[in-house]
């Protein structure tokens, strides 16, 4: 992942959190729209310490 995706990612995890927390959901479609894996969206979340919820695939750890 480039320095500037990864900033671009946490960005966008980092607005779409509420509470220090997203949705599995909303994470998945943040995947989607941005163009990389759930994993890209995870690992972004783990940096910034938000919490996935109501995970519905086991896609984020």
């Amino acid at each position: 992942m480039s320095l500037m995706e990864g900033e671009r990612i946490r960005e966008a995890v980092l607005k779409a959190a509420v509470n220090g927390r997203l949705s599995c959901t909303a994470a998945r479609k943040m995947a989607a729209d941005l163009q990389v894996s759930p994993g890209k969206i995870g690992e972004a979340c783990n940096q910034l310490k938000i919490k996935i919820h109501s995970c519905e695939l086991g896609c984020f750890k």
